[in-house]
């Protein structure tokens, strides 16, 4: 009898789900038997990932720095795919490299709204079902960034040291609950965001970012699956509160 996925039965809903990391995970719950929603602002992208991964995966729009709409979305997902016992807050957008004061403050709001406020709505969306259901596991996307920050990305930095921050926080509330919450800190990755993290897609920048890296390499996609199937699988069941380094050695 074939291995039915260690995510066998569950339903998740991965914001940013239609490319980069999201991407990963998303293609890594759907192989350990998930049902996910791939909630994303590029609607296109989501409903063309979905289509390849076929009926365990629906795609659903969403800019996850509205309330209106993380409520909507959550809705349809609990309407196509029934209770959501995992949800993975994925979506966010970098910084390009520049000095701290040169950021416009519509930049620096837009930023925490996508990096930050998001987690509070879509926690706000799915927790007291969760929390009804009597428990479910939460995955916060956060960074190396936030543990060792680089310069030039402060307040991409200070948005994924909020989340480490709101995830341990969130683990220590929902405790009782039944619900954990943990982290993921990847290091820069090889996905549509890399250009805008190292100021152009180059090989000399590559080999820059590459040296800092003990392992020898940039993160990947399927990297983080995996990480985020094992966080959010019964594997976990003794973990909350964990932000955990996919980094490669970067922050030792």
């Amino acid at each position: 009898m074939a291995d039915p996925g260690k995510l066998s039965g569950q339903a998740a809903v991965v914001t940013g789900g239609a490319s980069g990391f999201g991407e990963g995970i998303v293609r890594r719950f759907v192989a350990e038997g998930a049902r996910v929603a791939i909630a994303d602002l590029d609607l296109a992208a989501a409903r063309r990932l979905a289509d390849e991964l076929g009926s365990a995966a629906v795609a659903l729009a969403v800019d996850v720095s509205v309330a209106s709409q993380v409520d909507a979305m959550a809705a349809e997902a609990r309407a196509r795919l029934g209770p959501i016992g995992i949800v993975v807050n994925n979506a966010g957008m970098p910084q390009a490299p520049g000095a701290l004061a040169e950021m416009s403050e519509d930049a620096f709001d837009r930023l925490f709204a996508v990096n930050a406020k998001s987690v509070y709505l879509t926690s706000r969306a799915f927790v007291p079902a969760m929390t009804e259901a009597g428990g479910g596991a939460i995955l916060n996307i956060a960074s190396t960034g936030g543990v060792r920050p680089r310069p030039n990305l402060t307040w991409y930095n200070a948005s994924k040291g909020w989340m480490i921050a709101a995830t341990k926080a969130m683990a220590i509330e929902l405790a009782p609950a039944g619900i954990r919450v943990n982290a993921l800190n990847p290091v820069a990755g090889d996905t549509p965001m890399l250009a805008t993290f190292i100021g152009g897609d180059t090989d000399e920048a590559r080999a820059r970012i590459v040296s800092t890296i003990p392992l020898g390499r940039l993160s990947t996609p399927a990297d983080m699956g995996a990480a985020a199937a094992f966080l959010c699988s019964a594997d976990a069941a003794m973990i909350t509160g964990v932000a955990l380094e996919v980094d490669g050695g970067r922050c030792i």
